[in-house]
């Protein structure tokens, strides 16, 4: 028989009775081992160059291996690499974010099915940050969405298996679309001068793109498209190169060789820069059973869109809950300043979140350290109860993190974003102005 009083490793005190799959909260450590490389997980077009600029270690990112550190930490680790990013310029290998292409007479009303907002709002050679929720409300993933043409859009997809599941929903809509993962590959250029190195790229015409336009241009004898967007809250582009396979290599270096001049850096995805931006990490910080409510998407579940889409139904019922003052969900996202030795690699374990009286009630997602705050800060999960900006709270640090061995450091409830991006959200920009972000 099971002995039901015995402390359950998965940590139940925490409430997550509104999951189906709860977050294994087990605080196992870093626990190392040597990441197996065969041929049943994808390489990247850019996967060789990126071991040929010092990469030393990797995680896998819709099912592609994906590079996630260049400076070894005898050389300053990922902090240095976050110097690079807000000081200069960088260059990230991020091809991990695969293009699902959906063309054809019926392709606009086939994506205003099933992302959340409006797609007919959405030019040509312009892109939105969309959703893409199941019929419950909960997150699939959370592309951006570039429209190429009327009848033609990319989804440049975060970590879930998104052309399955297009391709499944379209065998019942029937949709007059052709739904495929194209050879395109993206890289990210951030940081404060990557503007002068993509004028030095592409010329005079990159001053004038606005945030979220889209180009099209030539590089080395390569067709791409470039898009004013980054995952770093820093002024950046992505160059997404067609025929990835064939001309990874031309692109790569020619970047690299104008790049010299500007002291450009290859870095791994810049996460202690997306934190402090409060940008957000699919599977990390969301997934298939995270409502847009609870993780500050509200404004991408629009009040007066006119068609109808996938998840509909769920998501304003839980909004009419929320504006009736009351809460559907056991947890909500939040930012936090923290306490203890600064953070300055990525955390293996979901880092338990306690009331002041020491009762655990949440968990940290995505913590790091902030040169700028000169603090901690995480995004983590807390009853609704405790949301409230300066409510006071605890979270249990390893002990390399800690002063004081087995002491829990004290935390705070604060606004997100933490500090500044180049580019506010639109949440950002409606709570500014004092509108509804969710019309």
């Amino acid at each position: 028989m099971t002995d039901t009083n015995r402390p359950h490793p998965n940590v139940p005190g925490v409430d997550q009775s509104d999951r189906l799959v709860p977050h294994n909260l087990r605080q196992s450590g870093p626990t190392p081992v040597q990441m197996l490389i065969s041929t049943r997980v994808r390489k990247s077009p850019f996967w060789h160059l990126s071991m040929e600029a010092g990469c030393w270690r990797a995680t896998v990112y819709n099912r592609m291996y994906h590079p996630r550190g260049y400076i070894k930490p005898e050389d300053g680790g990922a902090m240095a690499e976050y110097d690079a990013l807000v000081n200069r310029v960088t260059l990230w290998n991020v091809a991990v974010e695969r293009q699902i292409c959906v063309k054809g007479p019926d392709a606009e009303a086939f994506v205003n099915r099933v992302i959340t907002r409006d797609a007919t709002a959405i030019e040509p050679m312009r892109g939105k940050y969309t959703i893409l929720c199941n019929e419950q409300g909960g997150i699939l993933n959370d592309p951006v969405l570039l429209r190429l043409a009327q009848d033609e859009f990319w989804f440049s997809t975060s970590d879930s298996d998104l052309l399955l599941w297009l391709q499944g929903v379209n065998v019942g809509l029937r949709y007059d679309v052709d739904i495929a993962e194209l050879d395109v590959a993206p890289v990210q250029v951030q940081g404060p001068l990557s503007e002068d190195l993509m004028v030095d790229l592409f010329g005079d015409a990159i001053r004038d793109l606005e945030y979220y336009e889209l180009m099209e241009a030539d590089l080395a004898g390569c067709s791409v498209l470039i898009s004013q967007t980054g995952f770093s809250g820093e002024a950046g582009y992505e160059i997404y190169l067609r025929d990835a396979t064939l001309h990874a290599e031309a692109m790569w270096y020619a970047i690299l060789g104008r790049g010299a001049r500007f002291g450009l850096r290859v870095i791994a995805p810049a996460h202690h820069r997306r934190i402090a931006a409060g940008i957000l990490s699919w599977g990390q910080d969301m997934d298939n059973e995270t409502s847009p409510f609870q993780v500050n998407l509200a404004y991408q579940v629009p009040r007066k869109k006119e068609a109808d889409y996938i998840g509909r139904a769920a998501l304003e019922a839980q909004r009419d809950e929320i504006d009736a003052g009351r809460y559907p969900f056991k947890l909500k996202l939040v930012g936090l300043r923290m306490g203890g030795c600064p953070i300055t690699d990525y955390a293996p374990d979901f880092w338990l979140i306690s009331s002041p009286d020491g009762v655990r009630v949440g968990y940290v997602t995505s913590p790091w350290w902030s040169p700028e705050l000169e603090c901690n800060i995480a995004l983590g999960y807390v009853p609704w109860n405790m949301s409230d900006i300066g409510t006071e709270l605890r979270v249990a640090l390893p002990e390399r993190y800690t002063d004081v061995s087995g002491q829990l450091v004290a935390a705070t409830v604060v606004e997100i974003p933490f500090r500044p991006s180049a580019h506010p959200s639109a949440r950002e920009q409606a709570r500014a102005s004092g509108r509804d972000w969710a019309d």
